[in-house]
């Protein structure tokens, strides 16, 4: 089935490290956003099945529950929602509140994903976060006392001036709170990124890419131990709590956007909305064509990239199955240049199915350097 992804490009503050569409918030702007965002799905319907719908940001949690309820029932009445989708909201702990998250779980938010990010003020602090790792803990017990029984969290790992023992402190106050689902991620510095200013200005250093190895290692070790099983190389879940939205982006599925710089992927085309807030209400106001990027890729591109995102999969890829869909047998193609990879045990052959050891998904761009 389809996913839905709505973009939401609202913040209350520009963390120091971030690099998606996104501003500041405005009530006004905000409010002409969200009629926008009706009217773009509106004149999209369809009526295809779809069992995923995605708020993400930003913080969509800055929206009203009356506002996300609005959008969700757009979508109800442009697709053939299933019976039982998976609602996504993903929510800063500064903006919860027992009230706000009663309100989304009954706008139909049926899992939500808090950007965490750290356990320790220390490390919220030097990432421009405005939350304490207590204001965390509490954000998570209101959506669980609003009947919220899917919750994900998100770490980042690798931060400035971040020790062995610091993120240990985050993986282990995770597990206190025990979501369904978590995300750990390396931190990205891009390179305009206040961030790397303020490195440069306190002396902050990442710690050796040695570490970062051991980090990840260690903290995939201890939530198997906590119950949680890897799914993906930066996602974990307890059973059957996988994100199923996301999944459609890693098993070669199709997905509509919505919003400024939303991208979508339907078969061969995949295409990304105008970025600017205000041009996009002004096109959506007017009729006017969002999409600014649109390619159709060719069979060769679109079995790469099933292949590439299939490969961060622990269950990895069933080659026969996907060279089938591309008339293209994947180990005679590619099977010279990935044989030193099996070779070393980073990659794993088990008949016509491909995957990643735990070792290789520390090296898992060198490996997919093979179908880029």
């Amino acid at each position: 089935m389809l996913g839905l992804y709505i973009h939401i490009p609202f913040c209350a503050s520009i963390c120091n490290y971030c690099n998606f569409n996104r501003g500041l918030f405005e009530a006004g702007l905000k409010d002409r956003y969200v009629a926008a965002l009706e009217r773009e799905i509106r004149a999209a319907a369809t009526g295809e099945a779809v069992d995923s719908l995605f708020f993400g940001g930003g913080t969509p949690s800055l929206l009203e529950p009356g506002e996300i309820g609005r959008i969700v029932a757009a979508c109800r009445d442009s697709f053939a929602v299933s019976s039982h989708p998976e609602i996504t909201l993903e929510t800063n702990p500064e903006t919860s509140s027992s009230k706000r998250m009663e309100g989304f779980a009954a706008a139909g938010v049926n899992r939500v994903s808090f950007g965490v990010q750290s356990f320790r003020d220390s490390e919220l602090l030097r990432l421009g976060r405005i939350h304490s790792a207590d204001r965390a803990r509490q954000a998570v017990a209101e959506s669980r006392g609003a009947g919220f029984d899917n919750i994900s969290l998100d770490l980042m790992m690798w931060l400035p001036g971040q020790s062995r023992d610091d993120w240990r402190e985050s993986v282990e106050g995770l597990i206190d709170v025990a979501p369904e689902h978590a995300s750990l991620y390396l931190l990205e510095i891009y390179p305009n990124a206040p961030l790397k200013e303020d490195m440069a200005r306190a002396g902050w250093s990442l710690a050796p890419e040695d570490d970062a190895a051991e980090m990840y290692s260690w903290s995939l070790d201890r939530l198997d131990r906590a119950g949680y099983e890897q799914y993906e190389i930066s996602n974990v879940a307890r059973p059957q709590r996988e994100s199923r939205h996301n999944l459609k982006y890693w098993t070669d599925g199709e997905w509509l956007g919505f919003g400024s710089g939303a991208h979508s992927t339907r078969g061969p085309a995949r295409w990304k909305n105008i970025a600017g807030t205000e041009e996009y209400i002004a096109r959506v106001s007017c009729g006017a064509p969002l999409a600014v990027e649109r390619r159709d890729r060719t069979p060769i591109e679109r079995l790469e990239e099933a292949l590439f995102t299939g490969l961060r999969l622990a269950s990895g890829i069933d080659a026969g199955r996907v060279g089938a869909r591309y008339g293209v047998d994947v180990w005679d193609r590619y099977g010279p240049e990935l044989q030193p990879f099996v070779d070393e045990g980073f990659l794993l052959r088990e008949g016509a199915r491909l995957r990643l050891s735990r070792p290789g998904m520390l090296v898992a761009n060198e490996i997919m350097r093979v179908f880029v």
